[in-house]
């Protein structure tokens, strides 16, 4: 085909999308394509689940796969085997998502935290061992915890840190930390990998992750993770209180609102931008 040539439809539903495709389908291309579209429902990816889908043989959904990981659009669990998405699909969300002021799109759900809870809340998204705090809502309250937009803490001293590594596989936590001694910030801090590990399981059973004096004394927070619609976690939302103010039952009763709001903003960050 001409590199000018027609690449209209054959055909249309009547709301403007194709009914049956290109006048030049590539199949691998297509199938490439509708492997990477999987992620919108499902977090792993299996060859054998894979051939299925595209109707294919094994080898050709290795064969695709093996292309995407090299692209870096899908990631390989070393011991599972199965495919997650990778950097260059987190990569290119991201920049779409800087399309949007992203701060603004954020604070209405930080605002709403703060609203139902009278406690300032952070969001926060990981960078590497740490966690950088990208905006704040503060609590009107005369005691209370200041914002730490800007901030830059180690992720495993902190609830919002915590409940992202938990969204992470134990091979990409084990790159994050290959030493067993970790840096602490005050006593209660986690100090060991080993630690860390039966930290990270609590949260996963859970659903939220909690800090008691462990990244600032006299702070308690509570955080709920922001997945992508690739299921990566993208950021985190925290609700932080003086510890006195927040004991272990107001910390379940604050995780449930704050739930609430992440994946009400996790909807909204996975809704397409308009041109």
């Amino acid at each position: 085909m001409p590199p000018d040539a027609d690449v209209s439809t054959n055909g249309n539903r009547g709301d403007g999308r194709p009914s049956t495709g290109p006048q030049y389908p590539i199949t691998s291309v297509d199938n490439a394509l509708r492997l990477l579209m999987m992620f919108r429902s499902q977090p792993v990816i299996r060859v054998s689940h894979a051939a299925v889908a595209l109707e294919v043989a094994n080898s050709t959904a290795h064969r695709l796969l093996a292309m995407l990981l090299h692209h870096g659009f899908v990631q390989q669990d070393a011991v599972t085997k199965g495919y997650r998405a990778g950097p260059a699909l987190y990569d290119i969300g991201l920049a779409v998502v800087r399309r949007m002021d992203v701060r603004d799109l954020i604070r209405p759900f930080l605002a709403e935290v703060v609203e139902q809870t009278g406690e300032t809340t952070h969001c926060a998204v990981l960078e590497g061992a740490n966690v950088r705090f990208i905006d704040a809502v503060e609590s009107p309250k005369a005691v209370r915890v200041a914002p730490r937009t800007g901030v830059v803490m180690p992720a495993h001293c902190t609830s919002v840190g915590k409940v992202l590594l938990a969204a992470l596989s134990d091979d990409e936590i084990n790159a994050i930390y290959p030493d067993e001694t970790l840096v602490r910030t005050t006593d209660r801090s986690i100090g060991t990998r080993q630690e860390l590990a039966a930290a990270l399981a609590g949260v996963r059973k859970a659903g939220h992750a909690v800090n008691v004096e462990e990244s600032e004394e006299g702070v308690s927070s509570v955080a709920v993770v922001v997945l992508d619609p690739f299921q990566w976690p993208v950021a985190a939302i925290s609700c932080a209180a003086p510890v006195f103010r927040m004991n272990r039952r107001r910390a379940a009763d604050v995780a449930k609102v704050v739930h609430d709001v992440a994946d009400r903003l996790a909807v909204e960050l996975g809704r397409p931008v308009p041109d």
